[in-house]
């Protein structure tokens, strides 16, 4: 989990990545017809001296602080089948935590895929242990089907995954996985889940799209990432906007006034939907923009 810290006076405030915003904006690559926030300043009047800490999941993928430089992710690898549902990966009666309190992120971290059942006699986090000792989850088809939770991907997250590849994910959870740059959802040229064994050492080279297993010595090739990686790496939907400059830091000055909460909200829902859009012509989704675009 990353965490920002920022200081506009000798208080220092911390947040957990997915409400952190970013330090620098660069050029936007994604663009919207008339985008209205675009036209905000990006700096407020109280100008914020920031301190970040790289999000986690890039920070497992490379020791190299270089951005230009493709995330490797290595450790050993989960395997579990076909129609993993939400309430196997983090069962509703833990929804009750909250994300965004640092301690009860570690805690849903440590429920994660506790809802598998009894056949899988290898559990995911060792008894006693908040950490899973997988950083690679290796599932078949429709992975993630079931609710719409945003627990899921950062319950997976949190528990220290750093990518999860399948066959197919549902919808909603490979959305979800993008938005909250929790794990990165990779989906294999073939069924690995077969292949492969709880306990493989694997290697993912998210440059080269493929997949080593060091165990068996084979090589698989998985479907790019795409546009999706970058937003990732950010840490999610928001923190990707704010470091590309399409919105601007939390408090948004426009004119000679700070936009109230109501009116920046709408402006988020308008990234929000112009961002998705513009993904959903991409190649990373399988799916179709018009099936993207029935959430909003």
């Amino acid at each position: 989990m990353a965490v920002f810290s920022a200081t506009a006076t000798a208080t220092a405030t911390v947040l957990p990545r997915n409400l952190a915003f970013a330090s620098s904006l660069s050029h936007s690559i994604l663009r919207s017809p008339s985008p209205r926030f675009l036209s905000f300043p990006t700096t407020p009047r109280n100008r914020l001296t920031l301190s970040i800490q790289t999000p986690r999941a890039y920070a497992a993928a490379s020791p190299s602080p270089s951005a230009s430089a493709p995330a490797t992710f290595h450790g050993l690898c989960y395997v579990v089948g076909d129609n993993i549902d939400t309430d196997q990966i983090i069962p509703a009666e833990y929804l009750t935590l909250i994300p965004s309190k640092p301690d009860e992120y570690e805690k849903l971290g440590s429920y994660a895929l506790i809802g598998l059942p009894a056949s899988y006699a290898t559990r995911f986090i060792d008894a006693g242990q908040t950490k899973t000792k997988y950083s690679i989850v290796i599932a078949g088809d429709n992975f993630g089907c079931g609710s719409s939770r945003e627990h899921a991907p950062v319950a997976l997250g949190a528990a220290g995954v750093a990518a999860v590849v399948a066959e197919s994910y549902a919808r909603i959870f490979f959305r979800n996985s993008v938005a909250t740059g929790e794990v990165y959802p990779l989906e294999s040229e073939k069924r690995l889940c077969e292949e492969c064994h709880t306990g493989d050492v694997v290697t993912i080279e998210l440059g080269e799209s493929r997949l080593i297993n060091h165990t068996t010595g084979k090589e698989y090739q998985l479907k790019p990432i795409g546009d999706a990686g970058p937003v990732i790496e950010a840490g999610g939907i928001f923190a990707y906007a704010r470091k590309t400059g399409m919105i601007p830091s939390r408090r948004c000055w426009h004119g000679n006034r700070y936009l109230g909460k109501l009116e920046t909200f709408m402006e988020l829902l308008e990234l929000c939907h112009s961002l998705w859009k513009q993904l959903a012509t991409t190649q990373i989704f399988e799916y179709s923009a018009q099936r993207l675009l029935q959430s909003f």
